[in-house]
């Protein structure tokens, strides 16, 4: 999990949630950098502060809050956020030192975890699609959303929207995976609204169209009938026609 700091982009146009209780939000910001995502310092005043949470590629929004909690302030205010327990790079950002299980939550220190994806992983196009099927296919989506991130981050420009849109699929599938009948369907359409553009020319074979589909269709599904009617292998999409 990386701590942006505050200003600028999308945050700025949401409105803000109503203040929440004492006690709770520091708890709540560790619970979200333990799915592995992402929070901002949107304002912070001189007995407050407002903080956004976003997905794991830090491209979404998901929700805000304004605490005036003083074990919060101090900790956003920290140089690394929850230094004492979490294991971060230098820009803030969390590495994968910490054990994990295969969806990616953290397990007790000295805990046999899954292996996570290395964070200087470089794998061509293919690699990456056929990396990412493979850790799908094991029933992994948050090891497959590292390999899509990366893919990501290493992409032209003219494909990075297609290869951020792939990332977020596999978060939205991490959520249905962990049971958030919530945020699974919101990303599972963001996702899908955002790799749409691309099923015209499907780089790389990526079966856009159909996987768009796909994805709102599982989103309505999990709306409907609930993750507890969804059969695993139901949660498991083919990237490449």
């Amino acid at each position: 999990m990386s701590r942006v700091t505050a200003g600028g982009g999308i945050v700025t146009e949401m409105n803000s949630r109503p203040t929440t209780s004492a006690n709770e939000d520091v708890a709540r910001l560790r619970r979200w950098e333990d799915a592995g995502a992402v929070w901002r310092v949107v304002a912070r005043g001189t007995a407050d502060v407002e903080i956004a949470l976003l997905t794991c590629d830090a491209g979404e929004v998901v929700d805000r809050f304004r605490s005036a909690d003083p074990a919060l302030l101090a900790y956003v205010d920290s140089p690394a956020p929850g230094a004492g327990n979490r294991d971060r790079d230098a820009n803030g950002r969390a590495r994968n030192a910490r054990p994990r299980d295969a969806l990616g939550r953290p397990l007790a220190p000295g805990s046999a975890g899954v292996p996570t994806t290395p964070e200087d992983i470089s794998l061509t196009e293919t690699q990456a699609l056929t990396e990412a099927q493979r850790l799908l296919d094991a029933g992994r989506p948050f090891h497959a959303h590292e390999v899509l991130e990366a893919a990501w981050k290493a992409a032209p420009a003219t494909e990075r929207e297609l290869w951020r849109g792939l990332a977020q699929l596999a978060v939205g599938l991490t959520h249905a995976a962990r049971g958030n009948a919530v945020g699974a369907p919101r990303l599972l359409r963001r996702a899908a609204d955002r790799i749409e553009p691309y099923a015209a020319s499907a780089p790389h074979g990526v079966a856009v169209g159909p996987l768009a589909e796909w994805a709102r269709r599982l989103a309505t599904r999990i709306e409907g009938a609930g993750l507890d009617e969804i059969p695993g292998p139901d949660l498991v999409p083919r990237l490449v026609l």
